[in-house]
């Protein structure tokens, strides 16, 4: 690892830890030749995601996005944000073990609705709602029907 300071070659590490929530590993590390210290990250490479939309736009995949629609179907529910990072951990976890390049935000928006299911119902139906465009009660209806049909 290259210095940043003095540009040398000849550097060590004096110590590593994990960071991230043991997604990543930090290191201090010390130059050889002037002796300054530096911090760097370690962390695995992950495969570019593009998200697939529904009008063919390929878009790079944002967590964010996910966490957003979550946390608006979660409003006003019994739902602390530990719970709703973790499902959404979950979910991340889920597409990235797909090992696809490229996936269709269909396929993101049914693995969302299947976890949102035994989440939360409430939160289930919101998110149903606007990811399936309902069109009038009857298709809300319908879907609120399945669920307590089960």
């Amino acid at each position: 690892m290259k210095c940043p300071f003095c540009q040398a070659e000849n550097t060590k590490v004096i110590d590593s830890r994990p960071a991230e929530e043991n997604n990543s590993i930090r290191r201090r590390r010390q130059c050889d030749v002037c002796d300054k210290r530096f911090t760097t990250y370690e962390k695995v490479e992950t495969i570019p995601l593009i998200v697939i939309k529904k009008d063919n736009i390929r878009e790079a995949y944002d967590r964010s996005k996910i966490e957003a629609g979550i946390l608006r179907s979660c409003h006003k529910r019994p739902v602390s944000v530990d719970q709703i990072t973790a499902l959404v951990d979950d979910i991340e976890t889920a597409i990235y073990n797909l090992e696809e390049k490229e996936i269709p935000s269909s396929v993101i928006g049914e693995m969302i609705m299947d976890r949102l299911k035994d989440f939360d119902s409430v939160a289930y139906v919101r998110f149903a709602s606007v990811y399936r465009e309902f069109k009038d009660v009857n298709t809300f209806m319908s879907e609120i029907k399945k669920i307590l049909d089960k």
